[in-house]
């Protein structure tokens, strides 16, 4: 059995299940509460950051080395192509959502709304809220116009670029924070994506504390 260290609400262990779930690969989760850095959880990954896979004897950290080293030994379904102009766009969009979009939306709209209070860092920060809810639009706006010219993000194939961009708005959606209207283009490839059924135990995940909206779950919103 395939086991994972990780966070409900994380994007990075979300990106993580998500490839897992479409490998059809069994994985027990286990909720690590990083951010108090105990000492086995650190011997786990001297880093202190979920996910965290252990499979047989390794263990393994960092969402998109786990999620390539997962399609290079296990390439069917393919989530990353093998042609290297192909591959550089998967890696780059990935990239911009794990490091751009965290660092603009991510961080500010849902770590100041719920990782704060489940990590006891007392209240959120009006001006970063307000920040990541400006610059979502942005986002959306720029994957909108990537999904008039493509099926899929990064190309006519789903791929690992998908997955990142719904981890981390599958988050956000679960606190209210996308307005699904923006985009027709967005809103109908999360639908398609948010059907697959790699996607049900993300969309089974709750939150003590903090109750999913109606529509979250709901395939047609």
């Amino acid at each position: 059995m395939v086991r994972l260290y990780h966070v409900a609400l994380s994007p990075f262990c979300r990106k993580v299940r998500l490839t897992l779930a479409e490998k059809k690969i069994e994985v027990e989760l286990v909720e690590e509460r990083y951010w108090e850095q105990g000492p086995d959880f650190l011997r786990r990954n001297p880093a202190g950051k979920v996910p965290v896979m252990k499979w047989d004897n390794r263990t393994m950290s960092e969402s998109q080395a786990i999620c390539e080293w997962l399609d290079e030994t296990i390439p069917q379904p393919a989530l990353v192509p093998r042609d290297p102009d192909a591959r550089y766009e998967v890696r780059r969009l990935c990239a911009w959502f794990d490091d751009k979009f965290h660092g603009e939306v991510t961080s500010k709209l849902l770590y100041e709304r719920v990782n704060k209070k489940i990590m006891g860092l007392g209240y959120p920060d009006s001006k970063a809220v307000k920040a990541g809810s400006v610059r979502i639009k942005y986002h959306l706006d720029y994957m909108g116009w990537l999904l008039e010219q493509r099926r899929w993000l990064a190309g006519d194939a789903m791929t690992l670029a998908d997955f990142a961009a719904a981890a981390h708005l599958s988050c956000l959606d679960y606190n209210s924070d996308v307005d699904w209207n923006r985009s027709a283009p967005v809103k109908e490839w999360y639908a398609k994506i948010k059907s697959r059924p790699s996607f049900r135990s993300l969309l089974a995940d709750q939150v003590p504390g903090f109750p999913p909206p109606a529509h979250y779950a709901d395939l047609d919103f």
